[in-house]
């Protein structure tokens, strides 16, 4: 099972970002091999519309089951539920502390957008 955790750097040490349209970027984390790699989200950082559905495509190409971010809006939920991708929220921290907190199932699972359009 792959996961992406929105990220404000390039690996694991770093803090999970808040946000999810405008993350920096994403670790996507394969739970069996351990393995993690850095997707950037820069075309989406500044984005003035479309950016949560453009984050959610990267995510869902790179072939997560479940993402992992501080908040998401409403365009990017209904992508993600459309793709069959579980959205946990509330995250902070590093991201693997982010990664241990799933495990461990520390993390809400978000049934709907916990903030509105252009967050």
């Amino acid at each position: 099972m792959k996961i992406a955790i929105t990220s404000t750097g390039t690996d694991t040490q770093s803090l999970v970002d808040e946000r999810f349209g405008r993350a920096k970027g994403f670790i996507v984390h394969d739970m069996e091999s351990g393995a993690s790699e850095y997707i950037d989200n820069a075309q989406n950082m500044d984005s003035p519309q479309g950016a949560g559905i453009q984050a959610a495509k990267t995510v869902i190409n790179a072939g997560v089951s479940a993402l992992i971010t501080g908040h998401v809006g409403p365009k990017a939920h209904a992508a993600l539920i459309a793709a069959h991708v579980d959205m946990f929220t509330g995250a902070s921290g590093t991201v693997d502390q982010a990664i241990q907190d799933f495990q461990d199932g520390k993390l809400t699972q978000a049934s709907q957008a916990t903030v509105e359009g252009h967050w």
